[in-house]
């Protein structure tokens, strides 16, 4: 009895291992939109304290269902990273792009970028607004 107790405990915590889903593109659907989730460039997801990941087509459709949940909701909030598409990175610490040169599946033109990455000399070629996480959070365009 007592190794069946210890088997049970220990798959109900290898059950909630908090970490990524792989994203299967062309076949996972958006959370938010049901749609196809296709493009790794803009590939994000979510998964909270249980391990269960939330995976979206676009980062203006992840806003605002960390809005309707509360940000304490999830344990990981994950984007990818535009130059090295499919790659997810900390949310929180990413930097973001609105630019009309860079469509996004929902098209809000937002995008996003590792911490490190020189997002400036990206936007000597084209137009756009840099943003910050708090910045996403506190705009009225993704709090719907």
């Amino acid at each position: 009895m007592k190794n069946l107790t210890l088997t049970f405990a220990l798959l109900v915590l290898l059950a909630c291992e908090i970490k990524p889903s792989r994203i299967q593109f062309d076949y996972d659907q958006c959370h938010a939109c049901k749609m196809t989730i296709s493009d790794q460039r803009f590939a994000c997801q979510l998964v909270n304290d249980k391990g269960k990941a939330f995976k979206f087509d676009a980062i203006e459709c992840m806003i605002p269902e960390i809005h309707r949940k509360g940000i304490e909701y999830y344990s990981l909030l994950l984007v990818s990273d535009h130059q090295d598409p499919g790659r997810l990175i900390d949310a929180e610490s990413a930097q973001y792009l609105i630019s009309k040169d860079r469509p996004s599946p929902m098209g809000a033109f937002l995008s996003a970028y590792r911490p490190e990455y020189n997002l400036e000399i990206e936007m000597k070629n084209i137009h756009g607004e840099k943003l910050s996480f708090q910045d996403l959070m506190n705009s009225e365009q993704f709090n719907y």
